[in-house]
């Protein structure tokens, strides 16, 4: 059996978790509701703390992708630095709600005459 290439879940703040690629990302609150809602394209973010010059504590943040609709509004297309996800739109609801703990993301391919072997 593999295993998922990725996952989503909810974090305490309310923001979304996604786990994939070996990388932990996450989309805020605000965002979530931007995206189920209203359909928004939103940023994927990367939060990574280091301690700096002096012993001070940096966290830095930067985004390593974008989370969108499909064209028919019935799943999410996650795009990464490391791969491209793809989620029903049904399942982030459920985990956005709290209705579900994780729902799996699925590696998306896209069906290219180069692609094909």
């Amino acid at each position: 059996m593999n295993p998922e290439p990725g996952k989503i879940s909810i974090c305490g703040d309310n923001s979304l978790r996604i786990e994939a690629g070996g990388m932990r990302l996450f989309i805020t609150t605000e965002d979530v509701k931007s995206l189920i809602f209203y359909g928004r394209v939103v940023p994927i973010s990367k939060s990574v703390c280091r301690t700096g010059e002096g012993g001070i504590t940096e966290s830095l943040l930067s985004i390593e992708g974008h989370a969108a609709m499909n064209a028919g509004g019935k799943a999410v297309t996650f795009f990464t630095t490391n791969g491209h996800y793809i989620l029903p739109l049904i399942s982030l609801q459920r985990v956005a709600r709290g209705e579900a703990v994780s729902a799996p993301l699925f590696p998306l391919e896209y069906d290219s005459p180069e692609g094909r072997k």
